[in-house]
């Protein structure tokens, strides 16, 4: 465990020291001040995105991808409360939370860049959508559980963080 979290560690510094402005105020964790824990992910301390940026950001992708941009904003907060210097514990990056494999197929070289991210995770959230014939259930199962998941369950999987996080950006769209 520890040396998943020094590893974890390191990526976020590495991509902080990359991102440049776009990261401030963050500041890497060090021993004195290590990341806090929650049940879903790290937080190191980085404000969330202003929401004038984060909106031109989001109604950017979304128009690039064909996506509706609450459906993109619900799961950035779902995902990382706005806050571009996220890290969960199973290795997602950054504001969409993305993993290394996602970031590859999406060739997203900086995950805590929040346009980058966003870019990426609308062209996921599309994907899913065409994948499941417009089932927004289905395509948010898979953007947190996978694809393989949601596939092999035949619908939303009987994994309760799932079930959860779908239900949760399912009624903040309906309100």
């Amino acid at each position: 465990m520890e040396s998943s979290l020094a590893q974890q560690r390191g990526s976020v510094q590495r991509q902080a020291k990359t991102a440049g402005a776009s990261m401030l105020p963050w500041t890497p964790p060090t021993a004195s001040a290590p990341m806090e824990r929650s049940s879903v992910m790290f937080q190191p301390q980085c404000d969330p995105i202003a929401q004038p940026e984060l909106s031109d950001m989001i109604d950017s992708a979304s128009s690039k991808n064909g996506v509706d941009p609450s459906l993109v904003r619900e799961v950035a907060r779902q995902e990382s409360g706005f806050r571009p210097c996220v890290v969960s514990p199973a290795g997602a990056e950054g504001l969409m939370q993305l993993m290394p494999a996602t970031q590859d197929q999406f060739k997203v070289a900086d995950p805590f860049n929040p346009v980058s991210s966003l870019e990426a995770g609308t062209k996921l959230l599309k994907q899913l959508l065409d994948r499941y014939h417009g089932d927004l259930s289905l395509a948010l199962s898979a953007y947190n559980a996978g694809a393989g998941t949601v596939d092999k369950a035949g619908g939303i999987p009987q994994i309760p963080e799932t079930q959860k996080y779908v239900s949760n950006i399912l009624s903040r769209l309906e309100q």
